[in-house]
């Protein structure tokens, strides 16, 4: 199956959504096109809703919408609908529990030539602090339609992280969604990793590189950085005595900082996180830019050999 950017498979939910629930309706920041809503907006034109250019109205709109009896999917870029509309989120929608869905597209480095001002590496950090917040980040398009599905059933905010730059498909049609619940996509004992969105292919090809090696490490899709899935985190702590966390978001309170306080107050192991470190985004090409920030699956390789050499009882042959 070809690559694909997982906004488009938002897109293909939210029209299967519009087709199956009369009340699903749209919104959009001026970027339909870009979020893939115009999908939406070609079918049902009467259920959609451009605000222009005005992130901070486009959250409140939805959350009227919301209280009306409808389900609104409110999307535009990541880095505008969370960098302008995060006070909207926490009053107008958490604090009163609506039952809004947001999709932010771009995220991460994928939007590419656009830019720091444009590139989205902290959304993890301001939405998951949000109380009643659900946050995904899928690692496919067929996984983002699911996600988007799922979305829609899901009580409550629920955020969606998209990306722009086509993305290889590791997930099967078969394979179940659930919200909060990670999927294990590969067995091992040495270590894990535990990555989201595009880095979960990247943990996939490292997986295979340190098996050449004779390490076998597991690797665990965390699709939904808030609820966390606590118990699949545990179990690969006691199990691989070991994690590397992987995500195209800065460490600062990503899913790194996510998954260590969830180790470290119930079963410390050591850990390392790859990631952004402490700086903005710059323009270049995608791909470049995730090797030039260290996000490759080399990089993943070199943080589980280190991090073998810090694990207690480690085999020498596996440093």
């Amino acid at each position: 199956m070809a690559n694909k950017p997982t906004r488009d498979g938002f897109g293909e939910g939210l029209v299967e959504l519009g087709k199956s629930n009369p009340n699903v309706v749209a919104l959009s920041g001026d970027l339909e096109d870009s979020a893939r809503a115009i999908w939406f907006k070609q079918q049902f034109p009467d259920r959609f809703f451009s605000v222009g250019i005005a992130e901070q109205d486009l959250v409140g709109t939805a959350a009227g919408l919301a209280m009306a009896g409808k389900l609104p999917f409110a999307c535009s870029f990541s880095q505008f609908l969370v960098g302008k509309g995060l006070e909207q989120m926490r009053l107008a929608v958490c604090y009163q529990r609506l039952n809004v869905k947001m999709a932010g597209s771009h995220g991460g480095l994928s939007v590419g030539a656009d830019g720091a001002t444009a590139e989205a590496l902290e959304e993890f950090a301001h939405l998951r602090c949000l109380p009643h917040m659900t946050v995904i980040c899928p690692c496919d398009a067929l996984e983002a339609k699911k996600a988007t599905i799922a979305a829609a059933a899901h009580p409550g905010p629920v955020y969606l992280r998209l990306g722009r730059n086509p993305v290889p498909i590791i997930t099967k049609p078969e394979d179940p969604f659930t919200v909060g619940a990670a999927s294990q996509l590969r067995a091992g004992q040495d270590l894990t990793f535990i990555a989201t969105g595009v880095l979960v292919a990247h943990a996939l090809e490292a997986a295979e590189q340190l098996a050449r090696e004779g390490i076998e490490a597991r690797v665990l899709n965390l699709h939904t950085i808030k609820p966390i899935d606590q118990a699949a985190i545990l179990s690969a702590a006691r199990e691989t005595g070991a994690i590397v966390t992987a995500e195209e978001h800065t460490i600062l309170g990503g899913l790194g900082g996510a998954v260590a306080e969830v180790v470290v107050q119930q079963h410390p192991v050591p850990m390392r996180m790859v990631g952004v470190m402490d700086r903005f985004g710059t323009s270049g090409d995608p791909a470049e830019l995730l090797k030039a920030f260290h996000l490759m699956p080399e990089d993943l390789v070199k943080a589980a050999k280190d991090l073998l050499r810090a694990k207690p009882h480690a085999c020498g042959s596996k440093t």
